[in-house]
């Protein structure tokens, strides 16, 4: 192998080693992104639950409850 040829490889072989270090960064950068998108959508859906839960509670109890009780509160409500 003649020096240039080495020359020549090694260059190559630094070009190509740049490229898949840019590569890995930026699938690095992309993982963070999606790491922190999780928690926005797990801030939105534990806001979610909470809201399910109190129309859950509010259905038990109309279930629950005496008929005429549940009437009385639903004229409540109307005459609101």
């Amino acid at each position: 192998m003649t020096f240039w040829t080495a020359i020549v490889l090694i260059v190559l072989i630094t070009a190509i080693a740049g490229t898949l270090g840019s590569r890995s960064k930026r699938g690095e950068r992309e993982v963070e992104q999606q790491r922190e998108l999780p928690s926005e959508r797990e801030e939105e859906l534990e806001t979610e639950v909470e809201s399910l839960r109190e129309r859950v509670k509010v259905l038990e109890r109309i279930a629950t409850d005496p008929a005429r009780r549940t009437a009385e509160e639903i004229e409540k409500l109307r005459d609101e």
